[in-house]
């Protein structure tokens, strides 16, 4: 497995595990199948309700605890403040069943964020939180957190994919030294992806699936990625993308398929930003 060194020195796995949209029943089973798999970086969020499964199929996983790069996330009706959002990390703690967290995400970029971030700050300095980072934050609120705050995000896990590939924001990214994690990496099929000619034909130049030769387009950037799937064959494709090598022809090929939009939904949108920070974990 291939890494990336974080701001803190700390390494993570380029390619991890997400458990988005697993329903809790079958995320201990699933999770069990991608460790067997060889996956060790797990992605969870508390907005997912299912860190407990995640907890129970470490547990009995086997793996031992400083092989795994755990990561989590704090939701926006958890944290208004401080103590909160403290809160909010003891209670996700608690039901994965660790001590310490490898890497603690913001899930979106509303409500106290600069009382969020100086809650995390404090358990990055405590050693509890390894890492910590926001996901769905634009380089303007990125930027403002970067410029107004002690420690710089070590993460930003965003939408990313061959059809929104966000160019300037890696950039900016890695300007201040910011992971990009993409989330959404397959594009959950949306616009074709997996019938795509483009794609399709690089697949067949290597003998891989087109989720390979996305996966592997990720890598080649420095784009961490946490494809999520419940087949166990296809965990096992999914992890295979290190024994090719894109060309600078293919990777030019993919960079045209680019349309500069959201796939899923925009977070300058009024109406989202008020449907996120309305909605509660128990709705």
């Amino acid at each position: 497995m291939q890494h990336v060194t974080l701001n803190n020195g700390i390494a993570m796995p380029i390619l991890g595990f997400g458990v988005y949209q697993i329903p809790p029943e079958q995320t201990e089973q699933t999770v069990t199948e991608a460790l067997a798999a060889g996956y060790r970086l797990l992605d969870t969020a508390a907005a997912y309700q299912n860190e407990e499964a995640v907890g129970r199929a470490i547990k009995n996983s086997g793996v031992p605890r400083e092989e795994l790069f755990v990561t989590t996330k704090l939701w926006v009706q958890d944290a208004p403040g401080e103590e909160n959002t403290k809160r909010a990390f003891e209670t996700s703690l608690k039901k994965l069943g660790l001590d310490y967290l490898d890497l603690y995400l913001m899930h979106q970029p509303y409500g106290d964020v600069y009382g969020q971030w100086r809650a995390m700050e404090d358990l990055n300095r405590e050693g509890r939180a390894k890492a910590i980072g926001v996901a769905n934050f634009y380089p303007d609120r990125l930027l403002d957190l970067v410029l107004n705050n002690d420690i710089t995000p070590a993460v930003n896990q965003i939408e990313t994919h061959p059809f929104f590939q966000r160019t300037a924001d890696q950039e900016l990214m890695r300007e201040h030294g910011v992971q990009i994690q993409a989330w959404g990496g397959f594009a959950q099929g949306k616009n074709g992806l997996f019938t795509n000619p483009v794609l399709s034909g690089i697949a067949q130049s290597h003998g891989k699936s087109v989720g390979q030769v996305v996966l592997r387009w990720a890598v080649q950037l420095g784009v961490a990625s946490i494809p999520k799937s419940v087949r166990a064959e296809r965990m096992a494709e999914n992890i295979d993308v290190f024994d090719f090598e894109l060309t600078d022809d293919q990777m030019a090929a993919i960079a045209t398929l680019d349309t500069g939009a959201s796939l899923f939904f925009d977070h300058h949108d009024p109406a989202m930003v008020q449907w996120l920070s309305a909605r509660r974990l128990d709705s």
